[in-house]
């Protein structure tokens, strides 16, 4: 278990230089990292899951333990807590830390970059999807009213410090997330890294070794195209691979599939229609497919109905007029994006995969 201490990297931005590193030992790092001034702000089940663990910081240290739902994760959901924060005498000089998942992530990140105009902070991601994905690339989002992820900028923590070992609270259902996420990275990155994951991934699911060091890959994957593009204005964008197709799906089923694994679906998707726009060939599909269909069983998609499906898609924000901004497939390492027309042709092949391919 020691070797997870070798990870480590920086990640140069805009706004300000970050590390993640990671460590063996979650109470040490609390208590190497942990500052006279910090606040920190904490996802409730993960002060369930490791009481003893954050007994006594919670008894040194301002916090406030939140529950990570999409309610709190909203501008009336965040204003209790800046409430808090002034009332509690939280300054421009002190920092906040979250302890959680991706919502606490968004909530800690969007205040951190708008009160007092800017404070440093902290993370320690505990969610797998957390861990191999969103601890890095600066974004900060929260939702408006009924509206997802509409209000937000940029603004990387000064540090991020991963522990393996919240792995291990984790329900198989975000194992697969998390894992179902990591995926498109490596096919993004190449065929070489595409085999990696390839012949490792079955092994992490219970190895905490071999699942660090996918999580490490994947983010020195994301690391080298956000340092190029950290605003998401360019290369970045093939990082939505799997996304349009995941958040229609996601939408469709009132989340009933998790993030990682509708995206998994969505990967499965763009590479069909690319074989049928001639991009890939079908092997190229199937390799894929055969490690994104690991995650499916538990998750069926026999409730989708494709116009409903077709309309999610056309509210896409890489949408450019009535084309679909699509991100398909030309080969490992050949993800691109490009505008499609969601014509009759479009309309049957997303028929064909919906009545067809999902049983295969």
């Amino acid at each position: 278990m020691g070797d997870t201490q070798i990870y480590s990297l920086k990640i140069k931005s805009i706004i300000h230089d970050y590390e993640v590193h990671f460590t063996d030992d979650f109470s040490a790092s609390l208590d190497v990292e942990l500052q006279e001034g910090d606040f920190l702000i904490l996802d409730r089940s993960i002060l369930r899951l490791y009481p003893q663990e954050l007994k006594g910081v919670l008894e040194q240290f301002n916090n406030i333990v939140i529950d990570a739902t999409e309610q709190q994760k909203s501008y009336e959901g965040i204003i209790p807590i800046i409430r808090t924060l002034i009332q509690d005498g939280f300054r421009k000089n002190h920092r906040l830390v979250a302890i959680g998942g991706g919502i606490t992530q968004d909530i800690t990140a969007f205040i951190s970059s708008i009160i007092y105009r800017g404070v440093g902070w902290l993370f320690f991601p505990t969610t797998l999807l957390a861990q191999g994905d969103s601890c890095i690339g600066s974004k900060t989002s929260i939702n408006f009213g009924e509206f997802k992820n509409q209000v937000g900028g940029f603004y990387p923590p000064n540090k991020i410090i991963i522990y393996p070992g919240f792995i291990d609270s984790l329900s198989e259902k975000d194992m697969k997330s998390g894992m179902g996420e990591m995926l498109h990275y490596f096919v993004v990155s190449g065929e070489e890294d595409f085999r990696m994951y390839e012949s490792t991934f079955q092994e992490a699911f219970s190895n905490r070794d071999a699942l660090a060091a996918i999580v490490a890959k994947s983010l020195n994957i994301k690391k080298s195209y956000i340092e190029k593009d950290e605003f998401d204005q360019n290369i970045r964008q093939v990082f939505n691979y799997g996304h349009s197709f995941g958040h229609a799906i996601e939408s469709l089923t009132k989340y009933r599939v998790p993030h990682g694994i509708a995206v998994s679906y969505g990967m499965d998707i763009a590479n069909f229609l690319s074989v049928k726009m001639g991009l890939i060939p079908e092997n190229i599909r199937t390799e894929i497919r055969d490690v994104a269909k690991t995650f499916w069983p538990g998750f069926p998609l026999n409730d989708i109905d494709v116009p409903t499906f077709i309309q999610a898609l056309s509210k896409d924000k890489k949408n450019v007029g009535n084309q679909l901004g699509l991100i398909l497939n030309k080969g490992y390492g050949q993800i691109f994006k490009q505008l499609v027309d969601a014509d009759d042709r479009f309309v049957e092949t997303m028929h064909e995969y919906f009545d067809k391919e999902l049983e295969k």
